[in-house]
């Protein structure tokens, strides 16, 4: 890139796209973002975001990450209507049965997902230097006399020293890159078939609900669900399957969520209004794509978020590692004094290591005819030897794995010496009785029903 703060054109108003933007306009560079839908009126779900109508969280990286570039986004988040839950006080029912509630862990921002963005994006174009092309479909890549131009079908192309693709899962990054005679390489791909569907809900007397409840799939019991508070005094009510379990348009969600493992979201369900119709996604599988591996890879030219790596939604990872990747583009565009944007490609796709090794790793276990590896396997084993210990109350376990699920810490605090001596004990004695479901459960759904 040349020495003078290159401009920059992003591919997508995705959360990646805009955060991307955010980073760049922080290190001083003009900033277009090019976005295939129209973005008027108020916020609603868009084309552009198949899965605009699940549920979302901001996990606590995602959010500290977002926050260094735009600082007081949580405040912002609160103002508009965003609810905040302790991870530790929100009733989750593993393969083990109830966690406790009584260890605090960090907090999450609960809200719909076209509020999120909408908020965001407002943020970010008010940076000074950053612009806006709604209604934009972009056809393809040319080289410019050392610099780029971006293919617009409809307007004026766009010229850039760099170019962001933040399109998502449908980037068609590979083809382009196909048209200026560059190899591309098969991404990686895990796809166990999981689908969900969601409804909105409110309490029937108006109460706003504040808290929810997590029923967690196992290989054995392939459905589960979830309900999330969001804006507006909502709760957010989604039911998951695999495979032949997944849910369909005309679900009875109440009887799906009833006849889970655990029908504490079913009795939820049915106690509360409807608001509006069931939304059905089913593009959950993770797919990892090789961009910078290669020596070929072209200088200018970065890939980010879904468009490099999408991972299954149910684990709530993607918008936080776009948060990362972000973060790192703006440490690199603050120091960088030309040279090839092929390393930073690679970080980005670094960025991703921990939480594709999270998400492939549970997915993979409810593919059929595969045989995991015997280092799979133990993991596997030992990270349920650890829900067991969490379940039955020990403090460190619930640490590590909420440091884990937010992107914290490191698998390596799974292997503490604690731990292992705690599991050794907890196999020596009695057999634990389950736990009873929890106060905070008790508490939501007499909430819901009045």
């Amino acid at each position: 890139m040349p020495a003078a703060h290159p401009t920059v054109v992003v591919v997508g108003a995705s959360l990646a796209g805009l955060l991307a933007a955010a980073a760049a306009a922080r290190a001083g560079h003009p900033v277009t973002v090019l976005e295939r839908d129209a973005l008027t009126g108020p916020p609603g779900p868009r084309r552009g975001v198949a899965q605009g109508a699940q549920p979302h969280v901001l996990l606590h990286r995602g959010l500290a990450e977002a926050t260094t570039l735009l600082p007081g986004l949580g405040e912002d988040l609160l103002a508009a209507g965003a609810v905040r839950v302790d991870t530790g006080r929100l009733p989750w029912f593993g393969p083990a049965g109830w966690q406790p509630t009584d260890v605090p862990s960090y907090a999450v921002l609960s809200l719909t997902r076209p509020l999120l963005e909408h908020v965001v994006r407002e943020r970010v174009l008010a940076l000074p230097g950053v612009g806006l092309r709604g209604g934009c479909r972009v056809r393809g890549l040319e080289r410019a006399g050392g610099r780029w131009r971006v293919l617009v079908e409809d307007g004026p192309d766009e010229e850039a020293d760099l170019v962001v693709d933040a399109s998502g899962r449908g980037s068609r990054l590979p083809t382009w890159l196909a048209a200026l005679g560059l190899a591309v390489e098969e991404p990686e791909t895990v796809d166990a078939g999981l689908g969900y569907a969601s409804r909105l809900y409110r309490a029937r007397d108006g109460h706003p609900l504040t808290n929810g409840a997590v029923v967690q799939s196992t290989t054995d019991s392939p459905r589960g669900g979830l309900a999330l508070p969001v804006e507006d005094g909502g709760l957010l009510v989604l039911a998951c399957g695999y495979g032949e379990h997944r849910p369909d348009r005309d679900v009875d969600l109440v009887a799906y969520l009833g006849g889970l493992r655990e029908p504490a979201l079913g009795e939820l369900t049915a106690g509360l209004e409807p608001v509006g119709e069931v939304a059905v996604h089913r593009q959950t599988g993770n797919r990892r794509h090789q961009h910078g591996r290669r020596r070929d890879w072209p200088d200018g030219l970065l890939a980010v978020g879904d468009a490099l790596c999408a991972f299954n939604p149910v684990y709530g990872q993607g918008i936080t590692v776009a948060a990362i990747q972000a973060r790192l583009l703006g440490e690199a565009l603050r120091r960088r004094r030309g040279g090839s944007t092929r390393r930073l490609q690679r970080r980005l796709r670094a960025a991703a290591d921990l939480p594709w090794a999270v998400a492939t790793g549970e997915d993979r276990r409810y593919l059929d005819g595969t045989t995991p590896s015997p280092a799979a396997r133990l993991v596997g084993a030992w990270t349920t030897e650890v829900g067991n210990l969490a379940v039955a109350g020990d403090r460190r376990a619930l640490v590590a794995l909420g440091r884990l699920y937010h992107l914290m810490g490191s698998p390596l605090e799974l292997a503490h010496p604690a731990l292992l001596l705690a599991a050794a004990r907890r196999r020596r004695g009695p057999a634990q009785p389950s736990a009873p479901r929890p106060p905070e459960l008790e508490a939501l759904l007499t909430a819901a029903h009045g």
